[in-house]
């Protein structure tokens, strides 16, 4: 191995340190040859333990060995090219060997890489490896800058971005390259995880931009088609073309990022250049000192309050003769978007996830309807507090009535919820934040799927200045918000992920406030200090550990709603996860008759109350309570889950025909099974592999039709379809449905 590497460290020096990599021109994203995918990985090595590449265990410190010799390898040799000569780094290194294998592969065979050197390679010069450790690749786009229903006290107003966004943010500045398209960012962001060596052939989309629906139905369509047809064409298959032009000269010699005259660009690499000269032509450019001129005017016009956010955006993004030029064509209709669709259920990059973000008082059923034939399945909504006065101080102008709406008609519609919640608000207290998020995980009005739960950071231009200036807020100190979060930390229920504890601002943006990018590392080790549990659903994933069955038991939590009876089924890791490598002896999986029977779950009567205690939330029923007399102990450590909704009958029943559901329909809003990404042909040892999934969708089909449901509908997204219909689940309407009975 450590000739290959070497090999690749001087090859990269010859080629003057140019890894295929995306490369700004003129500001926008650039495509350079093809990333082909990472080979398929061996048996992913439990906790404590790493496998080779033929899958066979070896010694612990084998991996972390193979991080120290590539370490000194990369220091000696740039130490010995000396500082002149520039140097090279570990991120180079998978791209560069993925381009040869691809281009040259004469070069590639002289380095003698059989399958097991290739898999133990791409392990270890995998980049981020945390970034698919949950199971699924994530990609995340901005859309462009738009007027705002709200003017919270503490939202950014930056007019190169949307709403609450900042330009210094990385998925900004990816956006801002791309002028936010959504094709170019798809695009960029595939080619860049394939480089780094992540397996891409699950995504989740992520569409952030202050609040989705208050943008025009046509953009919005136009939008996600675009993301869907970005990757149904790919990272791009680069082909040989011995054509050339006149004289001998490649036809795109002068044009960084394509290769010699050996090579002509994908489909994906032609689109993007079209795309972007369509930008160009309008008069529009990516370069950040252009952009920051574009709204300089503008931008100090808002802060000496001549002008407010929405007329300063209106002004430079929709009376722009440039921007009104690309919303003419920005526009696509639903026929558009079911092409892309179908094409994406068996396409090589297929969307199991996508996630839009608003605000609850832009949800009504027309709104979800809209989302589903999009193909949403999880809804960011921006709460930030459930305290009225606080609401109000902040100039969050909306009831908690709305809010608890939102809540219940995005459930009965089968989204994940994702509630964003904030800490440090312009009146709030310590004691009185922790009240609040308590209120959020436990009131059966709210019991949000996911959350971000972040502090308010002060940035300049916002409403908070003058409060900070004249003493009326201060951010916690650090012991404070430490405090603060540990607090909501342990209050939060095992069946809630905390997705983030900070905004992804840069510290140079940050007047005062946190900011600590590590700050979740110090909360959780605040905790552990003091002798806490931590139940919530990030803090317990097994990410990359290996798992199999006869180390799993299925817990069921049973939690109450106002408008459902939810079911959490989860798969826990058995045994010691202090030692994850000493593993139960055989026969301990859980057989069909072992499931929750029935009489094991709550009667109607005995459905457990919400209250301030997390344990009144949610009521452990069927195999995980019996697990603890006479078997082997359960950690909490997650190796997946389900998310089960029985909705209140009578409660549809009322709000026909508003909802795309009828009584007697339970509705599957989540499967999830971490683990390295598995590729979908592909087999293996991890724990997506070992069909934990379709023994949840079994389990909840049983419960379900236990409870007299007679049907099962799942909010599947499209490149889950083909799943679906594997199982018995057939195409009806915005969902896919089993039969019960």
């Amino acid at each position: 191995m450590e000739t290959v590497i070497l090999e690749m460290l001087a090859a990269l020096r010859l080629a003057g340190g140019a890894a295929p990599t995306a490369v700004p021109d003129g500001g926008a994203v650039v495509f350079e040859p093809r990333a082909v995918a990472a080979p398929a990985e061996a048996a992913v090595a439990p906790k404590g333990a790493a496998t080779d590449a033929s899958g066979d265990a070896f010694a612990p410190s084998a991996a972390g060995s193979d991080e120290k010799l590539l370490e000194k390898i990369i220091h000696r040799y740039n130490r010995d090219i000396g500082r002149r000569d520039g140097s090279c780094s570990k991120k180079q290194l998978l791209p560069f060997y993925l381009q040869v294998k691809a281009s040259d592969p004469e070069r590639w065979a002289s380095w003698g890489v059989d399958a097991p050197l290739e898999q133990r390679l791409v392990r270890l010069l995998r980049v981020k490896p945390r970034r698919t450790a949950s199971g699924v690749a994530t990609i995340t786009v901005i859309t462009k800058p738009w007027p705002c229903a709200s003017d919270c006290l503490y939202c950014p107003n930056d007019l190169r971005m949307p709403k609450s966004y900042l330009h210094n943010e990385p998925a900004c500045q990816r956006a801002e390259r791309s002028l936010f398209d959504p094709y170019l960012q798809v695009a960029a962001r595939l080619r860049t995880l394939t480089e780094m060596g992540h397996r891409t052939d699950k995504i989740e989309l992520i569409v952030l931009g202050g609040t989705w629906c208050d943008y025009p139905e046509a953009y919005q369509l136009w939008f996600v088609a675009e993301l869907f047809r970005a990757l149904n064409d790919g990272c791009g298959e680069w082909q040989e073309d011995h054509g050339g032009e006149a004289g001998g000269q490649d036809a795109h010699a002068g044009d960084p990022g394509i290769g010699t005259s050996r090579q002509k660009p994908s489909i994906v690499d032609q689109e993007a250049r079209a795309r972007r000269q369509l930008y160009r032509q309008a008069g529009l450019s990516s370069n950040g000192e252009h952009l920051a001129a574009f709204v300089a005017t503008a931008a100090e016009q808002l802060h000496d309050g001549q002008l407010g956010y929405n007329q300063a955006v209106c002004g430079l993004y929709q009376d722009s003769p440039a921007w009104r030029a690309v919303a003419a064509w920005q526009q696509g209709t639903l026929e558009h978007l079911y092409e892309q669709q179908q094409a994406n259920e068996t396409a090589a990059h297929r969307v199991v996830g996508l996630a839009v973000e608003t605000r609850p008082d832009s949800l009504d059923a027309a709104a979800l309807r809209l989302l589903r034939q999009q193909g949403c399945t999880k809804i960011q909504i921006g709460i930030q507090s459930l305290d009225p006065e606080l609401l109000q101080m902040n100039r969050r102008h909306i009831s908690l009535q709305r809010i608890q709406e939102a809540f219940a008609i995005c459930r009965l519609f089968g989204f994940k919820i994702h509630a964003h919640f904030m800490l440090n608000l312009y009146g709030a207290t310590c004691e009185r934040d922790k009240q609040d998020y308590q209120r959020l995980v436990s009131d059966p009005r709210y019991l949000p799927d996911e959350v971000k739960l972040y502090p308010c950071a002060l940035v300049d231009g916002t409403g908070l200045c003058t409060h900070y200036a004249d003493g009326t807020w201060r951010p916690y100190r650090l012991d404070e918000l430490l405090d603060v979060l540990a607090a909501d930390t342990c209050q939060t229920p095992p069946f809630v992920r905390i997705s983030r504890m900070i905004r992804d601002i840069s510290s140079q943006d940050i007047m005062v406030g946190n900011k600590m990018t590590n700050l979740r590392q110090f909360v959780e080790a605040k905790v552990e200090a003091e002798g806490g549990q931590i139940q919530e659903i990030r803090y317990r994933e097994i990410n990359a550990q290996a798992v199999a069955l006869k180390d799993l038991r299925l817990e069921t939590l049973c939690y109450q709603t106002t408008v459902s009876e939810e079911y959490f089924l989860q798969w826990l890791v058995v045994g010691d996860d202090q030692a994850a490598g000493d593993r139960q002896a055989a026969g301990d999986r859980p057989a069909a008759g072992d499931r929750p029977a029935a009489g094991d779950r709550p009667a109607a009567g005995d459905r457990p109350a919400a209250g301030g205690n997390p344990g009144a939330v949610g009521k452990v029923v069927g195999d995980g309570a019996a697990t603890a007399s006479g078997n082997p102990a359960v950690t909490n450590k997650l190796a997946g889950f389900l998310r089960l909704s029985l909705p209140d009958e009578d409660y549809v029943r009322r709000r026909q025909p508003d909802l795309p559901v009828v009584p007697k329909e339970a509705m599957i809003r989540e499967v999830h099974i971490y683990g390295k990404v598995a590729g979908l042909h592909q087999s293996g040892e991890g724990a997506q592999h070992l069909g934990l999934g379709r023994q949840l969708i079994k389990v909840a089909a049983d419960i379900a039709r236990e409870h007299g449901y007679q049907a099962l509908n799942v909010i599947s997204s499209v490149g889950t379809r083909e799943y679906y219909r594997s199982l018995g689940f057939v195409d009806s309407g915005l969902y896919q449905k089993l039969k019960l009975l």
